[in-house]
């Protein structure tokens, strides 16, 4: 019995007693007299059973038909067994015209004990407000998953998000690495323009972690990356984050693209980075920005016009210093450059310039803002090699009229070596000696 007709059955009890009227037994239960009354003649006839609902344990009549309850889980088995109840009430509307909400489904999956309920624990943290524009800050971040799952190359996604709307940017690459850091983010700016600052993780990407050189000391600059010197050159802050709860939003993102976009691959038969990212490009991304993002609190766009062509892709490029060689050649990654005559005027040798390698391969040589035309110079020569070395003679006895043989030392007498038994009674003797001291030893004791 329910708490109500648990209450219901005290105060018709105490009507029975008569110790009240039936009259203030339905004020006292906020009823109408009628409906007293009726409760009333259910109690007197069935007792306690009378006043259960009278619908309990009976099959409601807006349920779905059973055959219908069974398709949908027998479809959910096949097609769908690791979907969630909400992708799968989905599909199961879009592909096969069943209709069924999030929580009827998960009532059928669990009734059939194949959903179970999920529950976690997580630890006490601090709630971080959004930031109140877009482009204030942007996560970033690269997911390594099995996004194929096996039916194509190893990939990682990288994704953008920005903080105050959720707003979502994603592509495939085939690694986590510098060239796929700068391409999301070229592909952002030109989308959405050049945020306020980055959030990304203390990757080795991201940051560097070694200590400054002298240069960059001088410079009053610590160790960048190449990612991180061309943040700066944007304008753009960089802010580590210090755990993947720092960075929430990014991650819940993650977990959103590793449930429902490997399952809608799945589905089209996706197997390659391209056609991922073409899906990604015409219609998933689209999906999520339409449908997970939220109105920021201030409606100034944060992002600033995205810079020059020309500007944006030299910023995003790898740059390292040179010393110019005496012989006015730069070397770039085992490869020589010889400066061209035409800028002698600069009387580079010796001097600091910069090598920009593009994304594309491509190679400039700056000095200061200026840019050096520049030829390739012929490789080094190989030093000559040193002839194999002569083998050693072995020592020869001098001549018979040799100095040496001729000298003082060599007309001394030669004596011939002691025979074995010149030894053998030189060794008795010296045993003898031996015996005879340890005797006179022992009688003076």
């Amino acid at each position: 019995m329910s708490k109500r007709e648990r209450r219901r059955m005290a105060v018709l009890a105490r009507v029975v007693d008569r110790q009240l009227t039936l009259r203030l037994a339905a004020e006292m239960l906020q009823l109408s007299y009628r409906q007293t009354k009726r409760i009333w003649r259910r109690f007197r006839a069935d007792g306690d059973a009378g006043l259960v609902h009278q619908s309990r344990g009976r099959r409601s009549n807006r349920a779905r038909p059973a055959a219908e309850q069974a398709r949908a889980v027998a479809l959910h088995q096949k097609r769908y067994a690791d979907f969630g109840p909400l992708l799968a009430s989905e599909h199961l509307a879009d592909d096969h015209g069943i209709v069924v909400s999030r929580e009827t489904m998960r009532r059928w999956l669990m009734a059939q004990g194949v959903w179970k309920v999920h529950h976690r624990r997580a630890a006490h943290r601090i709630a971080r407000e959004r930031r109140p524009r877009r482009g204030d800050l942007v996560q970033v971040d690269g997911s390594d998953h099995d996004w194929f799952e096996g039916r194509g190359p190893k990939a990682v996604l990288m994704v953008m998000v920005d903080d105050a709307t959720n707003t979502t940017l994603a592509r495939f690459y085939t690694a986590e690495d510098t060239a796929a850091a700068f391409d999301i983010f070229e592909r952002y700016v030109k989308v959405y323009g050049v945020p306020f600052a980055l959030y990304p993780d203390r990757d080795s990407i991201y940051f560097c972690t070694r200590e400054a050189n002298l240069e960059e000391e001088l410079a009053d600059r610590g160790p960048e990356t190449q990612f991180a010197r061309a943040m700066r050159e944007l304008g753009v802050d960089l802010i580590p984050a210090y755990s993947p709860q720092a960075k929430g939003r990014v991650e819940r993102r993650h977990g959103l693209f590793q449930d429902r976009l490997v399952k809608e691959m799945r589905l089209l038969g996706i197997s390659t980075i391209e056609a991922g990212n073409a899906f990604l490009d015409n219609r998933f991304l689209s999906f999520v920005n339409t449908r997970y993002t939220v109105k920021a609190r201030d409606a100034v766009n944060g992002h600033r016009s995205a810079p020059a062509t020309a500007r944006l892709d030299q910023a995003l490029s790898w740059k390292e210093p040179r010393t110019v060689a005496k012989d006015w050649t730069v070397s770039w990654r085992n490869q020589r450059f010889q400066i061209d005559a035409r800028h002698a005027v600069l009387n580079l040798p010796g001097r600091r310039i910069t090598v920009v390698q593009r994304r594309d391969k491509t190679i400039v040589i700056l000095y200061g803002q200026r840019s050096l035309t520049y030829r390739d110079a012929p490789n080094r020569t190989a030093p000559s090699t040193r002839p194999s070395p002569v083998a050693r003679r072995l020592p020869q006895a001098p001549a018979s009229n040799h100095p040496w043989r001729t000298s003082a030392i060599a007309r001394r007498p030669v004596f011939p070596p002691p025979s074995d038994e010149l030894l053998t009674a030189h060794s008795r003797e010296a045993g003898t000696r031996a015996a005879a001291t340890s005797e006179r030893v022992v009688a003076v004791i």
